[in-house]
């Protein structure tokens, strides 16, 4: 193998690490800013849940109808 050869190679892998590193740390922000949503989504779903068995008196039902039907 030349050193010409031999030489791209190696900045060919640095590119390539380099690269490999950012895409982590995308996808480590990507998976901390997801697992906040969830929670707030799971948090927002309970208050809502609340509310609504506030407001209703009962148990909520999927299927049940509002009463102006």
């Amino acid at each position: 193998m030349t050193q010409d050869r031999l030489t791209q190679l190696e900045e060919t892998v640095a590119h390539l690490s380099r690269q490999v590193e950012e895409l982590n740390e995308v996808v480590a922000r990507q998976d901390a800013e997801l697992s906040r949503m969830t929670h707030r989504v799971r948090m927002l779903m309970e208050r809502e849940a609340e509310r609504e068995q506030a407001n209703s008196g009962g148990v909520i039902l999927g299927d049940e109808r509002p009463p102006h039907y």
